[in-house]
């Protein structure tokens, strides 16, 4: 069994790295000339794919990648609804603070800038964006450009809420409608939204945790089955019909966890 999550985690390894962590090392100052050249980690998870194979076979090198897709591809659908969540937690602050100050009359400009400065405090990530977007709407503002429309070509996580904003303050703005009231339906709406959606998110843990229980069962199997003397592993990892069982059995169960979260996903989008 340790050779099959040794494989695991060098496909794990051996993963492209996401953005972000592009961006940040971009930032820093340690993407040079040696970009293309493989560093250490990389060099390590290839020698230990390499040495799985050759221990335990293709089959059980196939599953192992497999199941290192799946778990990648969970962690990565657990980070963007952080993403998310972050992301409309801080619209829902920059837009309290934007009709806090229109309601005592500042100016659409300063109410922008004061929100960015609030919003920044949070740090760099998603809090450096928001902030980012709103010191260009109160650029816009005080030109007497179209705030909209820098609003809506912002491009960050939560952009459909942006996009609200937007509409409220293009309505604002042709109409001569109040911008607090408006702002303030917005954000009413967003609030609704995000408890809804947590809602959502809370009646179909159930679920989803079943699903995960599901996957794991065939574990247990395997499980007792060895602990009984019927050598599973050794069948499954010994190629042949064993490891075309296994790469099938893995890939069932891999496509059975990204089902459910394509369903659950659908109705837990604020």
């Amino acid at each position: 069994m340790s050779p099959l999550l040794a494989g695991v985690a060098a496909m794990l390894l051996l993963w492209p790295q996401t953005r972000p962590t592009s961006r940040l090392r971009t930032m820093a100052g340690r993407v040079g000339g040696r970009r293309g050249l493989p560093g250490a980690p990389v060099l390590v998870a290839a020698a230990a794919c390499a040495a799985v194979l050759v221990v335990v076979g293709p089959a059980a090198t196939i599953a192992a990648g497999i199941a290192a897709m799946t778990a990648h591809h969970r962690m990565t659908l657990q980070r963007r609804t952080d993403e998310l969540d972050a992301g409309l937690g801080l619209l829902l602050d920059a837009v309290a603070v934007m009709i806090a100050e229109l309601s005592v009359g500042a100016h659409p400009a300063r109410a922008c800038r004061q929100a960015a400065d609030d919003v920044s405090r949070g740090g760099v990530g998603e809090a450096g964006a928001v902030a980012g977007v709103l010191t260009q709407m109160a650029g816009r503002a005080e030109l007497g450009g179209d705030v909209a429309e820098g609003i809506e070509g912002a491009g960050l996580s939560h952009q459909s809420s942006w996009d609200r904003v937007a509409v409220a303050w293009r309505t604002a703005e042709r109409h001569g409608l109040p911008m607090a009231d408006l702002l303030g339906a917005v954000r009413d709406d967003l609030v609704a939204r995000r408890r809804f959606a947590e809602r959502t998110r809370a009646a179909l843990a159930g679920a989803r945790a079943t699903a995960a229980v599901l996957a794991l069962l065939p574990l247990l199997g395997i499980g007792l089955g060895q602990a009984m003397g019927a050598r599973p592993l050794a069948i499954l990892s010994g190629g042949g019909i064993g490891g075309a069982l296994l790469v099938v059995g893995v890939s069932l169960v891999a496509t059975g966890l990204w089902w459910t979260e394509r369903i659950t996903a659908k109705v837990m989008r604020p």
